[in-house]
């Protein structure tokens, strides 16, 4: 014989208080949210004695169906009311915690810094510039004549070799990465009305490991004087004087003979870095000599009518022993911890 099922007020009322209390309980919406089943869904105690009502005899089915469907609508409406009430206390406390107390001071924002490299070719380009010379630039994907046939470099010359050269694909379009910014001062002797008097900045590209004193890829100036009646004292002259606004009053300049295939006659030259960590001493900072007259030739130039000078130094090396930075990783990895050593400037 079936058990007797019985379903009255008092039991549904247990059931109610029961689920109030949890509701009650739930501090927070996830923790409701995880009570849901329980309180008001498949799970709860007023849903199984919902499943019950098909087992009740016929008359007494209407009064305990009204007597469960009251008590569901009272527990959904408890479940909403709480689930508004803890959404508005957590919308609170989010809110707060993102308030923005505009009385405050403001923090301070670090707005960076441009890298020393870009700065200390700015500064050469501005000290040349105040003596009436120009800058000139051209291209980093630069053709094999001007980067070294014009520049009188023999076919067979070391520098010409993939140990040194970047070499572009076809090799019979005969284009390198440039090697150095001299090409730049053939394209000026082409391009522009003589005398010439070009500043010439520029990245350039070797084969060298990156290491503490080299890098594949880095920065040159080199200058170009070509006019009627210069000599080496013109040249002396010239680099004394940027050696001096570089590296103060005190600085000077030594030239020490050498050879360069665009130059003849070719020279080494040192600076005398009165601001030298440890001291003040000669450095090697470049070259430079008078124009080869085979250079001036390629340029459609005569050298019996003009002269020329030139001369050339690296942006790192001058940076290196100038602000006495010892490793050229420094310069690359783009740290702008680095970079705000040398000031803020925009």
């Amino acid at each position: 014989m079936s058990e007797a099922i019985s379903i009255n007020q008092q039991a549904v009322d247990g059931i109610v208080e029961e689920a109030l209390a949890t509701i009650a309980s739930a501090h927070d919406l996830a923790t409701l949210k995880g009570l849901r089943a329980r309180i008001v869904g498949d799970q709860s105690a007023i849903a199984s004695l919902n499943a019950k009502l098909r087992d009740l005899p016929g008359d007494q089915k209407a009064s305990a169906g009204a007597i469960i469907g009251k008590a569901r609508g009272e527990l959904n409406a408890a479940y909403a009311a709480r689930e508004s009430e803890l959404f508005a206390v957590e919308e609170r406390a989010k809110l707060a915690a993102e308030a923005v107390d505009v009385t405050a001071a403001a923090s301070p924002a670090r707005i960076g810094a441009r890298h020393p490299l870009s700065l200390l070719m700015d500064q050469i380009s501005d000290i040349f510039v105040g003596m009436g010379w120009e800058i000139a630039e051209g291209p980093e994907i630069e053709n094999e004549w001007f980067n070294f046939d014009a520049l009188n470099f023999d076919a067979d010359h070391p520098a010409r070799a993939m140990q040194d050269t970047f070499f572009v694909e076809p090799a019979d379009a005969h284009l390198v990465l440039r090697t150095h910014t001299s090409p730049v001062q053939v394209r000026s002797m082409l391009d522009r009305e003589l005398p010439v008097y070009v500043l010439c900045p520029g990245r350039v590209f070797r084969t060298d490991e990156l290491d503490a004193t080299h890098t594949p890829v880095f920065h040159q100036v080199e200058g170009l004087a070509v006019d009627k009646g210069l000599t080496m004292a013109d040249l002396k002259g010239t680099l004394e004087h940027f050696a001096r606004v570089m590296f103060g009053p005190e600085a000077r300049i030594r030239l020490r003979p050498s050879f360069f295939p665009f130059t003849e006659p070719s020279a080494e030259l040192d600076v005398w870095h009165p601001g030298a960590k440890g001291g003040a001493r000669w450095v090697e900072w470049g070259g430079c000599g008078m124009v080869n007259p085979n250079v001036l030739r390629a340029a459609g130039i005569d050298p019996e009518v003009y002269s020329g000078f030139a001369f050339g130094m690296g942006i790192e090396r001058t940076l290196m022993f100038r602000n006495d930075v010892k490793d050229m990783h420094d310069m690359v990895e783009a740290d702008i911890r680095f970079s705000e050593q040398f000031g803020v400037t925009l």
